[in-house]
């Protein structure tokens, strides 16, 4: 039997990390789209020679990877440059995914959570899974958040932000969500668990 396709998603900041690795701890797969990005723009990564092609060289850098600071300041300046580098990434990305869900499934997985930041976004996703779960908070919340995590500017975040599915289109079309302005780690993983049980008892 095909176990049971979680989508997760959030805005950044939101906790969506923690819920996930909650999940996984539960006895989830976890098919993370964001690193298998990571490991096609890493040295030697399967796209890296498309996107020079698109970008020019100069969006490697100097150890091989894609060069992210020069493709977010290239993203931010130029929204057509974005939807290049999807082109380029996404049916990759999606390759990838499939393969990673099959081999858990055989694993015989109690469920695979694909963690997709563009869900919200993406017909395609959801239409792969059973499940939405998504991770929300206030925007004044993400800000701060990630302000502390990545040492980022305000600016620099809020123009994550703006690049990312409005709040209340995420909300429309989740099952279930998480509310993740106040809680503690501890009490976002018992909402978690409780869903967990929940769905798994469906």
């Amino acid at each position: 039997m095909r176990p049971l396709h979680i989508g997760l998603t959030g805005g950044i900041g939101s906790g969506k990390s923690t819920a996930a690795q909650t999940l996984v701890e539960l006895g989830a797969a976890l098919v993370d789209t964001d690193a298998i990005a990571r490991r096609l723009t890493a040295p030697r990564g399967v796209a890296l020679h498309a996107i020079a092609q698109a970008f020019g060289p100069e969006l490697v850098s100097d150890q091989g990877g894609l060069d992210r600071d020069r493709m977010r300041a290239l993203a931010f300046s130029d929204p057509s440059a974005l939807r290049r580098l999807e082109a380029i990434l996404h049916p990759l990305i999606g390759d990838t995914a499939r393969a990673e869900a099959m081999g858990a499934a055989q694993a015989g997985a109690a469920a695979v959570v694909f963690d997709v930041p563009l869900l919200a976004e993406s017909a395609h996703w959801r239409g792969r899974v059973d499940r939405v779960l998504v991770v929300d908070c206030e925007e004044a919340t993400q800000i701060s958040r990630v302000m502390a995590r990545n040492g980022w500017a305000e600016e620099t975040v809020l123009r994550v932000i703006a690049q990312q599915a409005p709040r209340p289109l995420r909300r429309s079309i989740a099952d279930a969500v998480i509310f993740n302005d106040s809680l503690s780690r501890q009490a976002l993983r018992d909402e978690v668990l409780s869903l967990w049980r929940h769905w798994r008892a469906a």
